[in-house]
């Protein structure tokens, strides 16, 4: 699987663990998917999330999200 989504990380005082969100996959309902006590358990759990996610959304047929792309001036 050589699929190239965005994964982003903050730190939450709140919850005092590292929440995951996964951008293209994100909508008003759930923006949030994993979190992490430690930065390397948010990035685990954001790949097994990711990897979950992709194969849902094949077995269902439902097309997947084009990546987000950065564009450089």
């Amino acid at each position: 699987m050589n699929h190239k989504y965005r994964i982003n990380i903050i730190w939450s005082d709140e919850d005092k663990c590292y929440l995951v969100e996964l951008p293209e996959f994100s909508n008003a309902l759930q923006r949030y998917f994993t979190h992490g006590d430690t930065y390397a358990e948010a990035i685990a759990n954001a790949e097994e999330v990711l990897e979950l996610l992709i194969e849902d959304y094949e077995a269902s047929g439902k097309p997947l999200p084009s990546p987000q792309v950065l564009q450089l001036a």
